[in-house]
């Protein structure tokens, strides 16, 4: 049997319309070809599909009970040269995604070499920027997906839980020695504070939280956790900062204590545009975190 593709495809149409005429301008083809692919398929299935008279056309009931079947053969057709078309668009390219430099340093290295396994000749691009800066970049589309504390507003976003953080006390040797095993919030107002800039969410929540206990001492503020993390291991205060900072502060030498009474927990995520589709790269990207996780 060799009847190809393009007879089935020639077959549902002339089934779906009510003359030959109007297929046959619908499939871009003269009559005369229409006609001669219908009945090469006849000739070859053994039978009329079809009742002509001057009129209309109609199904024979053999062609009734093609029909369906032919549907079916067609979608399945597409979808699987779709599918083929798809992995050939995932062999090659390139991908932007931006993250916070904590999330970027720690989680983010897994993430990604099990994404290249997946998609090795997808070249990535990698913007470390802050919380504020990560949300910029997907909000005006510059990186497709970032990697982030949870908005707190989501205008135009999509946000994807991954795993909740619980924030924590930053000591150098010196100050940790009149630091409880788990200090409180009021313990941390007795010693001299360095912290985010102001606007950043991380200062907007450590401060409001610290400011339920009492007043704060703040010696001196930076953008990055990078630095505050320096400015501690020089003694100019302590800091409350994301857990997932404890393998760099560690890293430097200083001293990680949690709060396990009122503890701050936030929720850090994925996030993408919320009106703008994401490349097939992407996609592979977004599926992947959300598994790891999972």
């Amino acid at each position: 049997m060799d009847v190809s593709y393009r007879q089935v495809k020639a077959f549902v149409e002339v089934a779906k319309s009510s003359t030959f005429a109007e297929a046959a301008v619908n499939l871009h083809l003269t009559q005369p070809a229409l006609s001669s692919a219908i009945k090469k398929m006849e000739e070859q299935l053994g039978g009329k599909l079809f009742k002509r008279n001057t009129r209309n056309v109609s199904l024979t009931p053999e062609g009734e009970v093609l029909f369906p079947n032919a549907l079916r053969l067609l979608h399945d057709w597409d979808n699987t040269f779709s599918d083929i078309q798809n992995l050939f668009a995932m062999a090659k390219g390139q991908l932007t995604i931006c993250a916070m430099p904590s999330f970027a340093e720690s989680h983010l290295p897994s993430i990604l070499s099990a994404f290249h396994k997946r998609t090795p000749n997808v070249n990535l691009r990698i913007v470390d920027v802050v919380m504020e800066q990560v949300i910029h970049e997907v909000t005006t589309g510059r990186s497709e997906i970032g990697f982030s504390f949870e908005p707190e507003r989501k205008d135009g976003l999509v946000f994807k839980s991954l795993f909740s953080d619980q924030f924590v006390v930053v000591a150098n040797s010196s100050q940790a020695k009149y630091l409880s095993n788990a200090p409180s919030w009021q313990d941390c107002l007795l010693h001299p504070l360095v912290m985010m800039n102001r606007g950043s969410a991380v200062r907007h929540w450590t401060q409001s939280q610290l400011a339920r206990f009492g007043e704060l001492n703040i010696i001196a503020e930076t953008g990055q956790l990078s630095t505050l993390g320096k400015l501690i291991q020089n003694g100019l205060g302590i800091s409350i900062m994301p857990a997932i900072c404890q393998s760099q502060m560690e890293g430097l030498g200083l001293v990680v204590r949690q709060i396990t009474i009122n503890p701050l927990i936030k929720n850090i995520g994925i996030i993408k545009h919320a009106r703008k589709g994401l490349s097939l790269p992407a996609q592979s990207m977004w599926d992947l975190a959300i598994a790891h996780y999972a």
